[in-house]
């Protein structure tokens, strides 16, 4: 089984930003538990006295929102990298996956849900893959952070599921979206740093934190780091 965390960077309704983003990364069930506790460790690293209340938060971190404003600039951006650096714990192999939206071009669509369909296509594309390369057939779950786009995208996994996305049919996905709160899990906070760091790539053309997936992205093995680079480009 495997998992596909996502978070979304940006507005879908603000038309000063020219971009929306969907991005996270996917990984095998038997291997989230490395994830969470590189991230459970970083935060006892930065506030011992109480990790547990800490959030990862991309854009709170790096304008120094509330408990953040105790680290200076450089700090707070050497941790957004440090987050982000949980893609390549040791034991684990998470793939990232992340579209953008480059709003005025598709007026008459909906960036979330034209996102969401693109990622579900590439989710059902990847699991195919592994497929092909290790004959056995996996499944996948999506999870996102808890948002007012839940009712309308869990019923469109159900009519994606039924009829097929645009690109293909989805035979691998096993059930309609799930959605869960990210002060409660450390996968969605890595996700919103995924789609955090590619939204200030194309919105800000700011690659600070972009720059930091794609060194991780370049040592690994070739056939993920293939499925790295596919996600990002396609819209």
């Amino acid at each position: 089984m495997y998992f596909l965390y996502l978070d979304d960077s940006g507005s879908a309704a603000n038309a000063n930003e020219h971009h929306f983003v969907l991005g996270g990364f996917c990984i095998h069930k038997h291997q989230i538990y490395h994830i969470r506790k590189y991230l459970d460790d970083l935060a006892k690293s930065l506030f011992p006295q109480n990790p547990e209340t800490v959030e990862f938060h991309a854009s709170h971190i790096h304008a120094g929102y509330g408990p953040w404003g105790a680290f200076n600039k450089p700090q707070r951006k050497e941790i957004i990298r440090r987050v982000l650096g949980a893609l390549q714990c040791r034991r684990s192999i998470a793939v990232s996956f992340a579209c953008a939206i480059h709003k005025p071009d598709y007026p008459a669509k909906n960036p979330v849900e034209f996102a969401f369909e693109d990622l579900c296509s590439r989710f059902e594309m990847f699991l195919g893959r592994v497929f092909h390369q290790t004959k056995e057939r996996e499944k996948g779950i999506i999870i996102l952070d808890k948002t007012v786009y839940e009712t309308s995208l869990q019923q469109l996994a159900i009519t994606f599921r039924q009829s097929g996305t645009t690109w293909r049919t989805l035979a691998n996905l096993v059930e309609v979206p799930m959605f869960i709160e990210s002060t409660t899990s450390r996968l969605i906070q890595l996700a919103d740093h995924i789609a955090y760091a590619t939204f200030r790539r194309f919105q800000r053309s700011d690659t600070t934190y972009f720059d930091v997936i794609r060194d991780y992205a370049a040592v690994l093995p070739t056939a993920v780091k293939n499925w790295f680079w596919e996600p990002l480009s396609r819209v």
